[in-house]
């Protein structure tokens, strides 16, 4: 299911987005190049808890001694 949000934008932002959703760019629209943005921040924000998550895991004494790849090697 899909849902609409309206945004609003300065004029200097709506000519980038312009910009980025056309011919000449990757983006075909600007709703998709919106939604890219958001899937990479959703991406980025993962990636930051998992490295907040290990770093508490070393704080606490949750470690191996191994490297990762002899890690990988035991699965």
């Amino acid at each position: 299911m899909s849902s609409s949000l309206n945004v609003s934008l300065t004029d200097e932002l709506r000519r980038y987005v312009n910009t980025r959703a056309s011919d000449a760019d990757v983006y075909a629209t600007p709703s998709e190049y919106i939604r890219d943005l958001i899937r990479q921040d959703m991406e980025n924000r993962r990636t930051v808890l998992h490295v907040m998550n290990g770093l508490d895991d070393v704080k606490n004494g949750l470690f191996s001694e191994k490297s990762i790849l002899e890690i990988g090697l035991e699965n």
